[in-house]
């Protein structure tokens, strides 16, 4: 039996961490027999899962929250801070050497400092969700002499720690080459995990975004963006299915006298059939980890338009063939990208048919597979 232990800060939060790493634990509990699976969180704070774990995955809390409540204030949680990073590093520390793991995943949080030093038998392996831009990594930015410093210092020291680690899975090559200082890389996507079946037939005049309302999104690019293509194709909607804080870019519509043809939509729980409702997808992110809307839209036969922003759009996107990629940041060529699309229904089938068949490289079964086979070599070169 080998036993593999994810550790993420909660499983409450209906965000992207928390969906890949309960359907990849779910995943390998109930189709591998000879994995114990096991996640550790730390500030679950009682609250259930978000998405459902298998019987056969086992939870377990360390009751460390850090962040709740979300209404403290920055001064008090800065003060508590060092007793609650011992208290965590002490928990973490102690279920780890009485579960001992064959394998520990960490999902390189606070737990980044400390747990390639535990001598609990695991062999240890990162898993990144996010670009190196979302650590904050590139110190050379700052303005500030001494926060450039600071910095680099944190910035030494993250790499340092992943070096120490067995292996670090990232999510896409053209994240690998952002790591040029690591020598334990390696790739591995992240999975399609929403329901295979259903197909778009290209016909609806619709347009589908989807992702939280927050700046990395870029969101107001894309507004900008169909103001263009609005001028054109007045026949056509853009449907933006998100969660958060929405006034701004609802402003941003209404001044654009979009108000009919661009709307926002709370999040569904079947964006699947959203999907299958669309025409074209279209993702307009300043940065991702990945990108894993692109593969799921892909997935029912949508063919997709990205910027091509660090980092996912180029490992996922053929373009020309299953989708079309614009300059990053760039509105005016997103829109002409969206455009060529809109005015071209034949070639809207022919690219979404092959987006489909090109996206059964994301499918579970096969990156299940390769997590596998990590999994086995890393355990044979600590039993040599």
């Amino acid at each position: 039996m080998v036993k593999l232990v994810y550790y993420l800060p909660s499983l409450y939060a209906p965000g992207g961490l928390e969906r890949i790493i309960t359907f990849k634990a779910n995943y390998f509990a109930e189709h591998f027999p000879e994995y114990a699976v096991t996640i550790v969180t730390s500030e679950q704070v009682g609250k259930p899962p978000h998405y459902p774990l298998s019987p056969k995955v086992r939870h377990i809390d360390i009751d460390v929250p850090f962040d709740w409540p979300f209404d403290q204030s920055r001064l008090g949680k800065l003060v508590r801070y060092p007793f609650r990073y011992r208290k965590f590093r002490n928990r973490l520390s102690r279920v780890l050497y009485e579960l001992k793991p064959d394998i520990t995943i960490s999902t390189l949080r606070r737990e980044i400092n400390f747990i390639h030093s535990l001598k609990d038998g695991s062999v240890k392996i990162g898993e990144f969700h996010v670009t190196r831009h979302s650590y904050h990594a590139d110190a050379l930015h700052a303005r500030n002499p001494l926060v450039r410093l600071l910095k680099k210092r944190w910035a030494d020291q993250l790499v340092s720690n992943l070096s120490k680690l067995s292996k670090v899975v990232i999510l896409t090559h053209e994240e690998a080459a952002f790591w040029p200082e690591l020598s334990n890389t390696c790739v591995i996507p992240n999975p399609i995990i929403t329901p295979i079946g259903a197909c778009s037939d290209g016909s609806h005049k619709q347009v589908i975004a989807a992702g939280r309302y927050a700046p990395q999104k870029g969101f107001d690019l894309l507004i900008d963006s169909w103001a263009i293509v609005a001028r054109k194709h007045p026949d056509w909607t853009l449907r933006i299915y998100g969660e958060g804080t929405r006034e701004e870019l609802q402003q941003q519509i209404d001044t654009l006298g979009l108000t009919r043809s661009c709307i926002l939509e709370p999040t569904v729980p079947n964006i699947t059939d959203k999907y299958c409702e669309s025409s074209v997808f279209v993702l307009s992110s300043r940065f991702e980890g990945f990108g894993m809307v692109l593969t799921e839209a892909m997935s029912c036969g949508v063919p997709v338009v990205s910027f091509a922003c660090p980092c996912g759009p180029r490992d996922i996107i053929k373009d020309g063939e299953d989708g079309l990629l614009a300059e990053n940041g760039n509105t005016e060529q997103l829109a002409e990208k969206i455009r060529l699309l809109l005015a071209d229904e034949e070639r809207r089938r022919r690219m979404g048919q092959q987006a489909r068949i090109n996206s059964e490289r994301f499918r579970m079964e096969r990156i299940a597979l390769l997590w596998k086979e990590l999994f086995e070599k890393q355990l044979k070169e600590k039993n040599i």
